[in-house]
């Protein structure tokens, strides 16, 4: 077998992770390799997985684009990728060992010309690297470009069912948003389906890869002082956060197809609240786990007009009409905050508070779970009453990963004073880097694990529950859109939310953890 990245690694005399031992060989097609996610996240993902020595022994890249010419600019493109984004410095030996597995394709694959010209490198790269006919193929390009491309793989019989003694490779990854509204989604799953199994698609959602998404199973199933606190009875609400400082930079163009629905809401936002609030799995086998997020998605109550008015604030940050790509009269929001409800026996009446924007004031992804107050205060002074706040579970997914619980203590001295307190953990406490979602990601592909991608039925279930909001926006131009300032916590209607949420209480500050 040829030598892969691997054996640089062990040269190196760093510790292989035994989940290298169980990856077969395979060819990486990224399909869109010039793009920002393919500089920022994709190729930065794939050299720190061989620097770390979890990668095929036999391993081969191709990268696809229209805007570079040579397989050198290709490689010179990559460098400097992993100069400004690696999580980990680039190390020359790992580095030209990747480079001399890798090619380039310059050309539309949307095009019959360029999907024949791939057939044929993907051939000689199954010679030369010894891949044996195993390809991933990874769609990193706009959302519209998805059945157009997918048909000329389909065509050209890179894509197909998987074959006698192959596993279930061909594999594709396709980013979000899967589809602009539920009959995309559908047709696009038409699309797929003709030429593969469901086993074969991986519809990726970033935010499942990041370490601290993943542990809210962790903490809930492998603590027993929490999963009985878990429900109705002792939560009084739950909030999901995803603010931005950053707005939409050169994305103006993407965003105004998509907008903070489709851009987040859609995928990110709901994929965490199925996560937080599903029931336990009978298993932990993947699809186990896909089945409890896909009956959490299935209790969403759903919205009429009149719902979406009382419970979803729209918001579009000021400048935003000025953003390269933007129409000078846009109505594309990018704030929302809703008030969701779960209708199941766990969750009944339990309020879960979502919100995602861009240009907000800092940039934050947590998701907070608000148990009840204190049926009885017993300490005898208002003032001491008034001090004394609900216990919150904190889950910070980004920047700073980890977790932390508020209670309320006594505060040292003879006066009997009581503040709120708080345990951190921080997952820089643990002794080892932290992969980037997109690793985690992509091993699961290469694996055939897919766990932390959303299926078929799970995807139709959240454009389902989105489309009443997205016709309710899109179709009446009088509906309230809320212009907020650049650097602010967002629509002051968001928190008129919050306090409509809980009538007869002021609004809570945690509204705002910003």
């Amino acid at each position: 077998m040829q030598e892969g990245l691997i054996d640089v690694v062990q040269q190196q005399q760093r510790p292989v992770a035994p989940v290298a031992a169980g990856l077969e060989p395979c060819t990486l097609v990224i399909i869109g390799a010039s793009g920002d996610l393919s500089r920022r996240k994709l190729l930065p993902a794939v050299y720190n997985l061989g620097l770390d020595g979890i990668l095929p022994e036999a391993f081969s890249l191709i990268g696809t684009s229209r805007s570079l010419s040579s397989r050198e600019e290709f490689l010179n493109v990559a460098r400097d990728a992993l100069s400004g984004h690696s999580r980990q410095a680039v190390e020359d030996d790992t580095w030209d060992r990747l480079a001399g597995r890798s090619e380039h394709l310059t050309g539309d694959v949307k095009e019959a010309s360029a999907a024949s010209r791939l057939r044929s490198m993907l051939t000689e790269s199954d010679r030369r690297h010894g891949t044996g006919g195993r390809h991933l193929f990874y769609l990193s390009t706009p959302p519209s470009t998805f059945p157009a491309i997918l048909s000329q793989l389909c065509d050209f019989d890179l894509l197909h069912r998987p074959r006698e003694g192959g596993g279930d490779w061909p594999r594709v990854l396709i980013e979000k948003p899967f589809g602009l509204g539920l009959n995309d989604a559908r047709e696009l799953d038409m699309l797929l389906a003709g030429c593969l199994d469901e086993r074969q698609i991986y519809r990726i959602d970033h935010y499942l890869g990041k370490e601290t998404v993943q542990n809210m199973l962790v903490l809930r199933f492998g603590n027993a002082i929490f999963e009985p606190l878990w429900n109705r009875s002792h939560v009084e609400r739950v909030e999901i956060t995803a603010a931005e400082a950053q707005g939409v930079g050169r994305r103006g163009r993407f965003y105004e197809e998509a907008g903070v629905l489709r851009d987040v809401v859609q995928n990110h936002m709901l994929q965490m609240l199925a996560l937080c609030a599903m029931e336990p799995p009978v298993t932990w086998e993947p699809e186990a786990i896909r089945d409890e997020r896909m009956k959490l998605l299935r209790a969403l109550r759903p919205m009429n007009a009149g719902d979406v008015r009382e419970a979803v604030v729209p918001g579009q940050y000021e400048g935003y009409r000025g953003e390269q790509g933007v129409a000078s009269d846009s109505r594309t929001p990018t704030y929302a905050a809703m008030r969701v409800m779960i209708d199941n026996w766990r969750w009944q009446g339990v309020p879960f508070l979502l919100r995602a924007g861009k240009k907000l004031r800092r940039r934050l992804t947590e998701v907070s779970v608000f148990f009840k107050a204190i049926p009885l205060c017993l300490f005898g002074r208002e003032d001491i009453c008034r001090a004394i706040e609900n216990n919150v579970l904190t889950l910070r997914i980004q920047p700073d990963e980890g977790v932390s619980l508020r209670f309320s203590a006594k505060q040292p001295g003879e006066e009997f004073a009581v503040r709120p307190v708080s345990m951190h953990f921080d997952y820089a406490e643990f002794d080892r880097p932290q992969p980037e979602a997109y690793e985690h990601l992509l091993l699961s592909c290469m694996l055939g694990d897919q766990t932390l991608f959303a299926r078929q039925d799970s995807v139709e279930l959240q454009w389902q529950f989105l489309e009443p909001i997205l016709q309710s926006w899109e179709g009446d131009p009088s509906a309230p859109l809320h212009i907020y300032e650049q650097g602010s916590d967002g629509p002051a209607e968001a928190d008129a939310l919050a306090a409509r949420t809980m009538p007869g209480r002021p609004r809570p500050a945690e509204w705002k953890p910003l």
